[in-house]
């Protein structure tokens, strides 16, 4: 499904963010993204929808080499959820902006609304519908930003911190949507029990390098590991 060859990205500003990074994600694989802040964590999930063109090496999603050319196509693919909802969320009402993105491709307007509703009712916001987005409480609002990327129906899935504004019972809801996708799911998290309860696999990104990866329960129960990286052990762990 996803393959990075040696991608390296720099800043403007000169801030090296990436260095030669390189690993595959299977179809239907859940995998967890985990480093300490300025890691380049969000900086590589960023490549995958063409948000950043590497500067050196190569990233190709479902076969499509990420670049300028393959932007457009690459964004029906890839399906970013913001780390802030209010980022996603910017039309008068909830399911206007439910169905900006099918709209925008062509989408029949009924066959968008179908889908909007079977999304909005599977997260249980289709009561919120014509409800000013800016209205919503935070855990809405997060379960609204999921909405407007799965009426997208995206192969890929990528989450960007997703339980920082979730109580916990919105919190075990989020776990059960995402461990019954089908798409391909990259979550990246610093609440390493989401990512235990979530991910298959896990990777750690320090100073934009990949510094290690394996099965999420074995890179999270590693102390000495997560320590070295500026990580804890996930709270189930902890003395």
């Amino acid at each position: 499904m996803i393959t990075i060859e040696k991608l390296s990205f720099a800043y403007p500003d000169g801030t090296r963010a990436l260095e030669a990074v390189s690993m595959e994600i299977a179809d239907g694989e859940s995998i967890g993204i985990i480093g300490a802040n300025g890691a380049g964590k969000s900086t590589l999930v960023n490549h995958l929808n063409a948000y950043h063109l590497p500067q050196a090496g190569k990233v190709m999603v479902n076969g499509l080499e990420s670049s300028k050319t393959n932007a457009e196509k690459l964004r029906k693919e890839v399906g970013l959820v913001f780390q802030n909802p209010d980022d996603q969320l910017f039309m008068p009402q909830l399911i206007e902006d439910i169905l900006f993105g099918p709209m925008n491709l062509g989408t029949d307007k009924d066959e968008a609304l179908r889908d909007a509703e079977k999304v909005m009712r599977e997260l249980e916001i289709w009561n919120l519908r014509n409800k000013p987005p800016f209205n919503l409480s935070q855990g809405q609002k997060r379960f609204a930003a999921f909405a407007t990327v799965l009426v997208m129906k995206p192969s890929v899935l990528v989450v960007d911190e997703p339980t920082s504004d979730l109580d916990p019972r919105n919190r075990k809801k989020l776990i059960r949507l995402l461990k019954n996708l089908k798409a391909t799911r990259i979550i990246v998290s610093h609440d390493l029990d989401f990512v235990w309860d979530t991910c298959d696999r896990t990777v750690i990104i320090s100073a934009g390098k990949l510094v290690a990866e394996g099965a999420a329960k074995d890179i999270l129960s590693n102390k000495k590991l997560l320590e070295e990286n500026g990580l804890e052990l996930p709270i189930r762990l902890q003395d």
